[in-house]
């Protein structure tokens, strides 16, 4: 087994970026989710809602974070923390009181024009501090403005078994980014990752904290920002959670054990007991 994708999204709920190697450090994968859109009391905004927020791309460059999209042109603000910056107090689920830092009114109101929709943008500095909340975590588990945890694997055989299942349904199949994981693993069987409780990819040790419960992001097509109703149609006959059968399941949370290193496309994956 080896990981054979690594994704990073700069912004939460923006489109992704690939990358052959990615640094790994206390809130997860460096540069993953340190930035994010709000609303004006401080409420964190995502595809759910603004599905155009699919269309704007990300892309960091020393220490410059751009975000541009077609035909509305580019915005490009700081990624490092600034100490003169203003502190906003947002939430991100139940996570509530975090403090981030204010990126500032051009940002905002190219974000507002594009999504047509008053909103801030956000940044980790060092008035951040989010501990994770599932019942896997242990002291010293933060983590950033992701959902639930500070990874999301998924496996290419889990990929392809519903896409299988997609197009002997009459649909078309999905691209991964539908489910913007973390990290890809390649040479394992479908839903393997749902029952590794700890393993290793390269130097970088992980612990599992459940299953990933889908959304309606997921029938957001990632280019287009057009909406439909699959996958998420196809999944609810077969991966329901067993616990809470409203919920349906695609890829696995993660908790990293290793706070610092590095992960490289390639690295092998070892099942740890």
């Amino acid at each position: 087994m080896h990981l054979s994708g690594l994704f990073l999204h700069p912004v939460k709920s923006l489109r992704a970026c690939a990358l052959d190697s990615a640094g790994v450090d206390a809130l997860g994968l460096v540069d993953d989710r340190r930035f994010l859109v709000v609303d004006e009391f401080g409420r964190f905004l995502t595809q759910r809602t603004l599905p155009r927020m699919a269309l704007i791309s990300p892309a960091i460059a020393g220490d410059m974070l751009t975000l541009s999209a077609e035909g509305a042109g580019r915005v490009v603000v700081s990624r490092n923390p600034d100490s003169h910056a203003p502190l906003r107090t947002v939430a991100v689920w139940k996570s509530e009181g975090l403090q981030a830092e204010d990126c500032g009114d051009a940002a905002a109101a190219w974000l507002g024009a594009f999504l047509d929709f008053p909103c801030r943008l956000v940044r980790i500095g060092p008035a951040f501090r989010r501990p994770v909340l599932k019942s896997a975590a242990r002291p010293g588990d933060d983590f950033s403005f992701a959902d639930g945890a500070p990874f999301l694997a998924i496996s290419e055989a889990s990929l392809a078994d519903l896409n299988d299942r997609l197009l002997a349904r009459g649909q078309d199949a999905i691209p991964m980014n539908r489910f913007r994981p973390n990290l890809v693993i390649a040479g394992c069987p479908a839903y393997a990752e749902d029952t590794w409780p700890r393993f290793r990819i390269g130097g970088i040790v992980f612990r599992a904290a459940g299953q990933s419960s889908r959304c309606i992001i997921t029938t957001t097509d990632q280019f287009t920002g057009d909406r439909g109703k699959e996958p998420l149609r196809t999944l609810a006959t077969y991966r329901r959670d067993a616990d809470d059968p409203t919920d349906v399941n695609f890829g696995q949370n993660l908790i990293h054990e290793t706070k610092s290193g590095i992960l490289c496309v390639g690295d092998a994956v070892e099942i740890l007991r």
